[in-house]
């Protein structure tokens, strides 16, 4: 564990030595959602393969780099491309920037996702507001010796996504649009697509949304006392729902479609942090 302190204080180190004023907000942008990117003004780029320790990014729609900036005239860290379980890496490495993150001051995560749709109301293309999370199938991100330079050994994970935050959420949304949708997201490991049996079990268990990113980085930011907002795009209707064969292409195919509302959204969101 000292280890990996250290690790993580070289990169801190690195950072602070190429960025002056650390902003307290930070994004991670999901698949397709990468174009708020575009948005970002006074930009410093810091790319993945450049910065001491940090996992790089393998997935189609994934970029690979840390954007310093502003959206709105308000600071802002944009991860443009995040990491995941089924790449190989361990939950540690997947959620390295997270802890990054904390240490270098952030204060609000604001976590995007493209995801299958379970609940039946849902269309492709909805925004999702998370309001809560499932994990049940796979480790916990925590397991292991706890690190209590963050947090405690047991945390309460009722409000892992911020209450406040997702009542500002909802203002975002109905400035935008007013079919805004609202559920739990469910973290899978991935990287196949579920089969029609677990969604059912998923659908029973409560879940309104599935996908294989979010949840292990929000159960980080809520352990190092950092504040958490979800947005979902629903990208594809999961297995049985739909008898489409689900592919990658359209899930950045949808991704792209709702990007215009999406920027709307996290624009309007920031304003009221």
């Amino acid at each position: 564990m000292n280890n990996y302190m250290e690790k993580m204080k070289k990169t801190e180190k690195f950072i602070r030595e190429k960025i002056t004023n650390i902003p307290k907000i930070a994004i991670i942008l999901g698949s397709g959602l990468g174009s708020l990117a575009d948005e970002i003004e006074n930009k410093t780029i810091l790319e993945y393969k450049d910065i001491p320790n940090f996992p790089i990014s393998t997935v189609a729609g994934h970029k690979g780099e840390l954007i310093f900036g502003t959206l709105e005239n308000i600071p802002i860290i944009a991860m443009n491309g995040r990491f995941h379980y089924y790449e190989g890496y361990d939950l540690k490495e997947t959620t390295y920037p997270i802890r990054i993150f904390k240490l270098l001051g952030v204060e609000t995560l604001i976590l995007t996702n493209a995801a299958g749709g379970i609940n039946e109301t849902f269309k492709k293309g909805d925004l999702m507001i998370i309001t809560d999370q499932l994990s049940f199938f796979a480790e916990s991100v925590l397991r292991g010796p706890n690190m209590d330079e963050f947090g405690e050994r047991f945390i309460d994970m009722s409000s892992a996504y911020d209450k406040e935050y997702i009542e500002k959420l909802k203002e975002a949304m109905m400035e935008v649009k007013d079919d805004y949708q609202t559920g739990v997201y469910a973290y899978m490991k991935g990287p196949t697509y579920e089969t029609p049996a677990e969604i059912r079990a998923l659908r029973t268990l409560g879940a309104d949304a599935v996908g294989m990113s979010t949840v292990p980085e929000a159960v980080v930011a809520h352990h190092s006392g950092i504040k958490c907002a979800g947005i979902t795009c629903i990208t594809n209707m999961a297995a049985g729902v739909t008898n489409e064969i689900l592919t990658h292409e359209d899930v950045k195919e949808t991704a792209l479609k709702a990007e215009d509302n999406f920027k709307k959204v996290v624009k309007n969101f920031i304003k009221k942090i």
